[in-house]
């Protein structure tokens, strides 16, 4: 039974991407279709490769992440060097959102604080520095 093959466009309709998102990844070296004459044929190896691909920029990896995780695939010895760096990859991630969340939630709190203290200024008609004694709005 032959390969199933797929030309770009059949790739951007499924994964609902642009051709040029596609032709992209092909010029960062990420993708590299067999060619008929000007027309780019994909494998199935090559749909797989973009679906890793678009779910590692899901996930919130860079390009060149994607790139270094899908070169180590590595079946004949059970992808574990590929899998071990994935986790690594993983839990940093998740140390970054973690710090961001909590950079976010101070944010929110600091702006609530402020927009208090504006509701407060706006009823009792204070000046500035009776509702902003930090300067935090000037």
């Amino acid at each position: 039974m032959p390969e199933q093959r797929f030309n770009i466009s059949d790739l951007a309709g499924e994964f609902e991407l642009t051709t040029r998102a596609i032709r992209f990844y092909e010029e960062k070296g990420l993708l590299a279709p067999a060619r008929n004459g000007q027309q780019r044929v994909y494998s199935l190896s090559d749909r797989v490769r973009l679906k890793l691909i678009l779910r590692g920029k899901r996930l919130g990896f860079s390009l060149e992440e994607c790139r270094e995780l899908l070169d180590m695939y590595d079946p004949a010895h059970g992808n574990t060097d590929q899998l071990r760096r994935l986790m690594e990859k993983i839990d940093a991630k998740e140390a970054q959102l973690q710090s961001q969340l909590r950079d976010i939630t101070g944010m929110q709190k600091d702006l609530s604080e402020v927009r208090q203290r504006c509701q407060q200024a706006l009823h009792s008609h204070l000046k500035p520095t009776d509702y902003d004694p930090d300067g935090v709005l000037q």
